[in-house]
């Protein structure tokens, strides 16, 4: 295919969407916003408990809220595209809105990353070190931690945007994908991306690893703290009170390394989907309902809101 000069691509992109096959488009369509609705829903509403409810005002859930934040703000950010592309037959976008998506999306992945060591951070003070953990997880301290892991993301990623926004030439304004990410618009610019390869490889992969590390060891120490305990009934309740955390934590690690693997080895289009759908939709409907389910001060907490509620009217 012959080249599509700057000009032709100020015009836009094409998302390819899901699937290109009319008969299933209105069933991706509903299933995709039916995990939209219960994902924001769910995470509106541990942020509104964590918000109301003062038993909840801690650093584990503050934390907590900081995820949902993120997971809504992730998920709106991506599958945005799908509901555009079925209600107006529309699946062009900027190419300003495209570069755009991809630095808010990697960013808000690299922020989920953050947050979540954040958070294993805070369940290693709370088992390993708890007459130390009001002293330790202070107000200013998770402040600070939110602020570094909100803020890291956004920063790192604006070389990224740079080296994106730089491409001239591609040979396709398709990206086969549903929403603009960065490997799919690499992988259709001819322009050169040893620079933006090189700096994916030096400061994305060491970034991830990082965090892995450091929420890995601090499960490590966790685990180590919780077979030390002397009584059944103590590790099993230090172990409840971080199982949540460590479901989110694999959920979310090993999507992303499946997803890294599929791309790097074979480009495999559609197991890619479907490992950025469960990113994007799935994992963010999920995190909710994990903490929801396994977690007793979260259902009381809303016990207790719907009272109220129920009291007010």
């Amino acid at each position: 295919m012959s080249p599509i000069n700057q000009t032709t691509i100020a015009g836009g992109f094409r998302l390819k969407g899901v699937s290109d096959v009319p008969e299933v488009q209105v069933f991706i369509f509903l299933l995709v916003l039916l995990i939209y609705l219960i994902s924001l829903g769910g995470n509106l509403t541990i942020i509104l408990l964590v918000c109301l409810d003062r038993h909840l005002h801690t650093p584990m859930y503050f934390f907590l809220s900081n995820l949902s934040m993120i997971d809504i703000s992730c998920s709106t950010t991506t599958l945005q595209n799908i509901f555009v592309a079925f209600t107006t037959q529309n699946q062009m976008v900027s190419a300003v809105a495209c570069m755009s998506q991809a630095y808010i999306f990697c960013s808000l992945t690299s922020n989920e990353l953050s947050i979540l060591a954040a958070m294993s951070f805070d369940r290693y003070v709370a088992i390993c070190r708890p007459l130390h953990y009001h002293t330790v997880m202070s107000r200013r301290l998770c402040g600070l931690l939110a602020s570094i892991s909100w803020g890291f993301g956004f920063i790192e990623m604006v070389p990224t945007l740079m080296f994106i926004s730089s491409f001239t030439c591609y040979i396709s304004k398709e990206i086969d994908h549903y929403f603009c990410d960065v490997l799919p618009i690499r992988d259709i610019t001819c322009s050169d991306t040893s620079i933006l390869d090189l700096y994916i490889l030096i400061f994305g992969n060491v970034n991830i690893f990082i965090l892995l590390f450091f929420t890995t060891m601090s499960y490590v120490f966790i685990i180590s703290c919780i077979l030390r305990i002397s009584s059944s009934a103590g590790r099993r309740k230090a172990f409840y009170t971080c199982s949540s955390h460590i479901t989110v934590v694999v959920i979310f690690y090993s999507s992303i390394v499946l997803q890294y693997i599929v791309t790097v080895s074979g480009n495999n289009m559609g197991s890619n989907l479907i490992f950025s759908l469960f990113n994007t939709a799935i994992a963010p409907m999920m995190n909710p309902l994990i903490y929801s389910l396994k977690n007793k001060d979260v259902k009381s907490a809303l016990r207790r809101t719907l009272k109220f509620c129920e009291k007010k009217k």
